[in-house]
């Protein structure tokens, strides 16, 4: 992997990064506990917990990818940053480009 196309992924996590906080921060406001005395009909409450629920397992998802973005970033550096931890083949640009995350290339990705 080139030192130029390192420094686009470094961009692309940092943006990335970026939208999760925020997602997390709108996600944190909505998942907050509905208050039994809401004056929501029966329907309409359920419908409101049912959202709720919905909204806390992409909180979940948003926080995981973030801590995955932070550890990339910190390994961006590195000499094995791009490599599949599985084969040890490079990871394409490609996947690089819209996953900088990941640790395995498609391949092994696709064999879990």
């Amino acid at each position: 992997m080139t030192q130029n196309e390192k420094e686009a992924i470094k961009k692309k996590i940092e943006e990335d990064m970026d939208l999760l906080k925020e997602q997390i921060t709108i996600l944190e406001e909505k998942v907050k506990p509905i208050s039994p005395d809401c004056s929501l009909g029966r329907l309409t409450r359920l419908e409101a917990m049912g959202e709720q629920h919905v909204n806390n397992k992409i909180l979940d998802e948003s926080k995981i990818r973030l801590t995955r973005l932070q550890n990339a970033l910190l390994r961006i550096d590195k000499p094995m940053f791009g490599i599949c931890i599985e084969c040890e083949e490079d990871i394409g640009i490609g996947r690089m480009s819209v996953r900088p995350e990941s640790v395995r290339c498609v391949e092994c990705a696709n064999a879990l």
